[in-house]
């Protein structure tokens, strides 16, 4: 891949999507597959004024073997380094770069089991120093291409012919494969802001979607919630950041105790190293009651998702995008949330976004909670947008406005 256009997608990420302050320290968190990369973004991110950028390297490769060889109470255990750690990133706040490359398959054939349990004895240590953060930083999701990645993709090809064909997919969906990405980034959320505004004009009280698949969903909305897409801003700060790099979406996080039917998903699922095909959920009163995967191992693995703990079995999200967004005209399955999530309208189970409710900065995390965003220590986004989906918003004097006709914006 060209050197400048990686050049160029290393300063969108650090400049529109973290959005570097001077001064600002930036940890960037990467697997480790493409290391020049990784290099170009710390270089790039030093250039904006950061004061210190730090790399932290993970492979799940290596999870997969503390899973098999360690006990289960010194996996469960976060390590007293582990909590200073957390509680110094609490307190400085530094931007947060995600760079994604890992092989689908990387933890297929894990004690699910084990593992579960042990990432649910550690969240109630994490969990609680994370949630001090909330809306106060800066933070994106970005890609790079890591060979199996690549490979699994694009099976046909060699492993450099497969890498490369990922690096120009990656850079095309994230808007990054011309002359000045940071210029159609700002046009991309002039588009998307002005669709959240008309949403946010409408005071929907519920949305009802349905698709000839079989879904026929109806999910209640917050009085206080509003719908977000695109760029953001750090809670008391007068500038904008990009946490999702690509993003086509505009999604509210819904109200926990109200979602009542049934929803099919509409392409793969890949979860924890297992390819779901397809599967399906009935909700009743907010609550997932039954899901069900094409297979009996799909079905368990799904049902232990949604025990993770008490909100994981409700919506966090409901996200709006177009059939013909740019990502699924593609033709690709990319196996990787970033991007699947941005070829279709999806749902989320588990935690919400507190920022979704209109003067959040006014709220405790806890008020938030009580307001009907959902807490959880997962979030797990599934498709279920189709060419003939349809979503009506519905008022709460019943007045009913179309938002999706077959697949797309209706207005």
């Amino acid at each position: 891949m060209k050197k400048s256009l990686l050049r160029n997608y290393a300063k969108l990420i650090v400049r529109m999507g973290v959005s570097v302050q001077k001064g600002q320290e930036v940890v960037v968190m990467a697997s480790p597959d493409q290391p020049d990369f990784v290099y170009t973004v710390v270089e790039e991110a030093y250039r904006a004024g950061a004061s210190k950028v730090s790399v932290e390297y993970s492979d799940g490769r290596l999870t997969k073997l503390h899973v098999r060889h360690m006990g289960m109470r010194k996996l469960s255990k976060v390590e007293d380094w582990e909590v200073a750690k957390l509680k110094h990133r609490a307190g400085v706040l530094p931007c947060m770069i995600y760079l994604e490359s890992e092989d689908p398959d990387v933890l297929k054939g894990i004690r699910m089991d084990k593992y579960a349990k042990s990432r649910q004895a550690r969240s109630k240590v994490i969990k609680p120093i994370r949630d001090t953060m909330d809306n106060k930083y800066q933070w994106v999701i970005a890609a790079v291409p890591g060979r199996k990645w690549a490979k699994k993709v694009f099976p046909e090809l060699n492993v450099y012919a497969a890498v490369e064909k990922l690096w120009e997919y990656i850079l095309k969906c994230a808007r990054a494969d011309g002359d000045d990405p940071c210029e159609e980034w700002k046009k991309h959320n002039e588009n998307l802001s002005r669709r959240c505004e008309y949403l946010n004009s409408l005071g929907l009280d519920s949305l009802h979607i349905t698709s000839s698949n079989g879904t026929d969903l109806h999910v209640g909305l917050i009085p206080d919630g509003i719908f977000e897409g695109g760029a953001e801003k750090p809670l008391g700060k007068d500038f904008f950041y990009n946490p999702n790099m690509p993003s086509e979406e505009i999604f509210t996080s819904p109200d926990k105790k109200r979602a009542d039917g049934v929803v099919f998903s509409s392409r793969p699922f890949s979860y924890r190293g297992l390819l779901i095909k397809s599967f399906r959920v009935r909700f009743e009163g907010g609550k997932a009651v039954e899901i069900t995967g094409s297979t009996d191992d799909e079905t368990k693995v799904l049902n232990t998702m949604i025990k993770m703990d008490e909100g994981a079995c409700s919506l966090g999200e409901f996200a709006l995008v177009p059939y013909t967004s740019p990502i699924r005209e593609t033709g690709i399955i990319y196996y990787n949330t970033l991007f699947d999530e941005n070829a279709a309208c999806h749902l989320a189970l588990g935690a919400g976004f507190t920022s979704c409710l209109r003067d959040f900065e006014k709220y405790t995390i806890q008020e938030a909670w009580d307001k009907g965003i959902n807490d959880s220590m997962i979030h797990e986004d599934f498709m279920v947008g189709t060419s003939d989906t349809d979503i009506t918003g519905i008022t709460a004097d019943g007045k009913e406005i179309p938002i999706f006709r077959k697949g797309e914006w209706a207005f």
